[in-house]
C-alpha cells in the first residue's frame, strides 16, 4: 500500500489520563465512562473517538460513492454508536451500528449509495470488516 498520509497521536495515562496528536490540534482529555467504572468526569474516551472517526469516514465514502454513480447527494449524515463490552469469553470487544440519513433520495437509491460506502469505499469498514460487529441502517 502506498501511504498517503499518517496521522500520529499518543496517550498517557490510559483512560484517565491525556491524548495528543503530533502536530498539536488535537489536544484531550480522556475519562473512562461510568458504565464501565470510571469518574464519569466531563472528558472523552476512545469510543467516542472512534465513532467521530469512523461516523466522519462514512460520510466522506458515502458522498464519494454519489459523485462516482452521478447522483449528487446533500445533507448527508452518518451518526457512529460505538458499543464496548464483554464477550462470553470475558474478552473486551466492540461493535458499531452506523445510522445514515440520505434526504431526497429514492430508498432503493440510497441503500445502494450506502452499501457500497460499506462494502468497498470507507477504509474504517475494510478494517473493521470480519473483526467486530458493524450494522449499517438508512434511517
Amino acid at each position: 500500500m502506498k501511504v498517503l498520509y499518517t496521522a500520529t497521536a499518543t496517550a498517557s495515562g490510559g483512560r484517565e489520563g491525556r491524548v495528543h496528536s503530533s502536530d498539536g490540534v488535537l489536544d484531550l482529555e480522556l475519562s473512562m465512562p461510568k458504565e464501565l467504572g470510571g469518574s464519569g468526569r466531563a472528558a472523552t474516551n476512545p469510543e467516542q473517538l472512534f465513532a467521530a472517526g469512523y461516523a466522519a469516514c462514512f460520510e466522506n465514502a458515502l458522498q464519494r460513492a454519489g459523485r462516482e454513480a452521478k447522483t449528487p447527494i446533500e445533507g448527508t449524515e452518518v451518526t457512529a454508536e460505538v458499543g464496548i463490552g464483554r464477550k462470553e469469553d470475558t474478552r473486551f470487544a466492540l461493535t458499531v451500528a452506523l445510522t445514515v440519513k440520505i434526504p431526497n433520495l429514492e430508498r432503493a437509491q440510497a441503500e445502494k449509495l450506502m452499501n457500497r460506502a460499506h462494502e468497498e469505499i470507507c477504509p474504517y469498514s475494510n478494517a473493521t470488516r470480519g473483526n467486530i460487529e458493524v450494522s449499517v441502517t438508512l434511517a
